[in-house]
């Protein structure tokens, strides 16, 4: 068995090829951005890397490349976490949104449901296709996209499985809380608290906090797709989260307690982002129920291994950029 990781260099990519390698199997990644510094990137120097092959391909500018490497590998699954990510961003070029996670990925899809040798394509994708929800959605919930980058994750998700109905192709959907631990991007959330209490800077508090998330573990987030590999079902859509919801503001305080900071004096008042849902909490029963997946790590000890993670690299950590910068 063969493996592709589309977006292998995302923060999730980067912990699914970790432990496909830790269980050696054979991965191919592919990701439109190099490789990151080893800080960033969950699989370098892992002992098993000679079983791992890397392209840095676009599918928007290297479209025929990935194909020739798919009829080379003919990889029995492909895990698609490609794609332009950050919500706020997606309002200033929604072209680009459109273009890299609906037109060109419709193009792919037609592709490989040529390819008798894949078994099942793993999409990742997002609760933002909901919109704001109340607790307990379920995967029968409506879609109501609130965002281009909800658009485009809503609409592919939606062709996906019209070419299941139509084609068999083996889809299967996996929607994730948001993803966080050791190695994820400095922009994100967490990260980007933790560093900002070590640079003594006020940590942005869009719309005072008040938009509620799950969170969900990048080793979980990987336990999750041999989950799916093993007993997921071609054409279903399944939820992963930690199930507990926690608002922004109650994060920070959090991580401020953690790290022995006042809460008051590290933040700042900003306005909210446009479009930005308030809660969706996504039920896990049927993943609970099906696939007989549950999180391992809980959220305190997973924010405990994020800080030993940036405390051990702070030096290097402080020399990088800690802003989003867009690639179209």
């Amino acid at each position: 068995m063969k493996y592709l990781v589309l977006g292998s260099n995302s923060f999730a990519g980067a912990n699914i090829v970790n432990h496909l390698l830790t269980h050696e199997h054979q991965v191919v990644g592919i990701s439109r951005s190099k490789e990151p510094l080893p800080t960033l990137l969950a699989y370098a120097n892992h002992k098993n890397i000679k079983h791992f092959n890397f392209y840095p391909f676009d599918l928007n500018h290297h479209f025929n490349d990935i194909k020739n490497i798919i009829n080379q590998y003919k990889p029995t699954y492909i895990i698609d976490l490609a794609g332009q990510g950050m919500v706020a961003e997606s309002w200033d070029y929604p072209e680009q949104w459109y273009q890299t996670n609906i037109v060109v990925k419709v193009k792919l899809h037609n592709f490989l449901r040529h390819c008798d040798f894949l078994e099942s394509y793993i999409r990742v994708s997002t609760p933002e296709v909901y919109g704001d929800s109340p607790e307990n959605i379920t995967e029968n919930q409506r879609l109501n996209p609130s965002t281009p980058y909800a658009v485009s994750h809503a609409a592919i998700d939606m062709s996906l499985l019209s070419f299941c109905r139509q084609y068999q192709f083996p889809v299967i959907l996996a929607r994730y809380a948001n993803f966080y631990g050791p190695h994820q991007q400095l922009y994100r959330i967490i990260p980007r608290t933790i560093i900002y209490i070590l640079l003594k800077k006020r940590i942005p508090l869009h719309g005072g906090g008040k938009t509620k998330r799950a969170f969900i573990y990048g080793d979980d987030v990987a336990e999750s797709i041999q989950s799916i590999i093993s007993k997921g079902k071609i054409g279903e859509i399944y939820h992963f989260s930690s199930g507990k919801v926690i608002s922004i503001a109650d994060l920070i305080r959090l991580i401020c307690q953690m790290m022995k900071v006042n809460f008051e004096s590290s933040i700042e008042m900003s306005p909210e982002r446009p479009g930005k849902d308030t809660l969706y909490s996504m039920s896990t029963v049927k993943v609970e129920n099906e696939l007989q997946w549950f999180p391992k790590m809980n959220l305190k000890d997973g924010l405990h291994k994020t800080i030993d993670w940036i405390l051990r690299d702070i030096d290097l950590i402080k020399t990088l950029s800690l802003q989003y910068i867009h690639s179209p």
